[in-house]
C-alpha cells in the first residue's frame, strides 16, 4: 500500500495556520445565506457549512469527526452559534441530502462509477512508464480534479494503482522473458547459485568500481566483459521503458540471491535481466570515470615533473 502522505491525496493538515484557515474554510455572505435555507436546526447549519469548506478544499466529503476541531469552531464562530452546538445529522438520509445540496452548488459530477473509469484510463497509461504506486495516485487525482469529479476514498485508488501496475508489469515481464532461450534463462538463473564457502554471481552485479589503478581498470574491464558474455540484455529489454528497467533493477538489488529465488520464474528472469542490463550501464560510466581520473592524475604528475624541470633551470614556469 502506498502512503497516503507520499502522495498528492488531500487531506486534513495537522497543523493548520491561521492564514490557510481563513482562506479556506471561511464561508462567504451568500454561502451562508444558502445554508440557512437549507438547514432546519443549527446543528445541521454547522454541519452543512462544514462539509461544503471541507469538500471545496479537498474535493471530497470527510466523515464529520474527521474534521478538525480547529475548522469546526472556526465555522461555528463565524455562524455566531454556541460553543454547545456540534455539526451532525440526525440520519443516513440527511447526510446524503446535504451532500446533493453541496454537489449541485459547486457544480460537481457524483459518479463513482465515472470516476473509478476515469482514474483507471489514467494509471493504466501512466504505468507504460511510471512505476510509484504514489506517481501512479498522483495522475489520477490529476485528472479527476480536470474532469471536475469528486474523489473515489484513496484506498480505492491505492487498491486501482497496485492491481494495473501488477498487471502490466507482469505484461513487460512476460515479454522480456519471451525474448530469451533456455540457455539464456540458465544462464541468469546460474547468478543466484551460492557456491559451497563463497558469494553468488548475483553479488557481482552489484558491486561499485574501485579506485583507478591500472590493475583495478584491468580488472573492471574484465568485469566489463563478463557482464557482456551473460546476454543480450538490451534485446531482452526492447520495448521497456528505461524507467521501468530502472525500478525493476531497483526491486533486484535490494533483495539477496536466497530472497531472488523465492520470486516467481518469469518475474525472476525479469530482475535479473535489468539488473544485468544496468550493470552494464553503471559499469561503462564507472570505466569512463576511472579513465577520467586516471588521466587526471597522469596530467597532474606530468605537471609536477615539468615544474620541478623548469625550476632546475631557474626559469619561471610562465617563461
Amino acid at each position: 500500500m502506498a502512503s497516503v502522505e507520499r502522495t498528492a491525496y488531500p487531506r486534513f493538515k495537522r497543523t493548520i495556520s491561521s492564514r490557510e484557515l481563513h482562506e479556506a474554510f471561511t464561508p462567504g455572505t451568500a454561502e451562508v445565506a444558502w445554508a440557512r435555507g437549507k438547514a432546519r436546526s443549527p446543528e445541521h447549519l454547522l454541519a452543512l457549512v462544514v462539509l461544503l469548506k471541507s469538500y471545496q478544499k479537498l474535493g471530497y466529503f470527510p466523515d464529520l469527526g474527521e474534521v478538525p476541531e480547529l475548522v469546526v469552531g472556526h465555522v461555528r464562530g463565524l455562524l455566531e452559534q454556541d460553543e454547545s452546538v456540534s455539526p451532525r445529522h440526525d440520519s443516513v438520509r440527511t447526510a446524503a441530502r446535504q451532500r446533493d445540496f453541496i454537489r449541485e452548488r459547486i457544480g460537481v459530477a457524483y459518479d463513482m462509477e465515472k470516476a473509478r473509469e476515469v482514474a483507471a484510463v489514467a494509471i493504466r497509461e501512466a504505468v507504460q512508464t511510471k512505476d510509484n504506486p504514489a506517481d501512479l495516485i498522483n495522475v489520477a487525482l490529476e485528472k479527476l480534479v480536470k474532469a471536475r469529479m469528486e474523489l473515489p476514498g484513496y484506498s480505492t485508488l491505492d487498491e486501482m494503482a497496485s492491481a494495473i501496475r501488477t498487471e502490466a508489469n507482469e505484461d513487460f515481464f512476460a515479454a522480456i522473458v519471451s525474448r530469451m532461450d533456455e540457455v539464456d534463462r540458465a544462464r541468469l538463473l546460474g547468478l543466484l547459485r551460492v557456491p559451497a564457502g563463497g558469494r553468488s554471481r548475483f553479488d557481482e552485479l552489484k558491486r561499485p568500481a574501485k579506485a583507478p589503478t591500472v590493475s583495478h581498470l584491468r580488472e573492471h574491464l574484465a568485469h566489463l566483459d563478463r557482464l557482456e558474455a551473460m546476454g543480450a540484455t538490451a534485446t531482452w529489454l526492447q520495448g521497456v521503458p528505461p524507467g521501468k528497467v530502472e525500478h525493476f533493477a531497483g526491486q533486484a538489488k535490494v533483495l539477496d540471491a536466497a530472497e531472488m529465488s523465492k520470486v516467481g520464474m518469469v518475474q525472476r528472469c525479469a530482475l535479473l535481466a535489468s539488473l544485468l542490463h544496468m550493470a552494464k550501464v553503471r559499469a561503462r560510466d564507472e570505466l569512463v570515470t576511472m579513465l577520467c581520473k586516471r588521466m587526471g592524475r597522469s596530467r597532474r604528475r606530468q605537471r609536477r615533473i615539468w615544474r620541478r624541470s623548469v625550476s632546475g633551470t631557474g626559469r619561471s614556469p610562465s617563461d
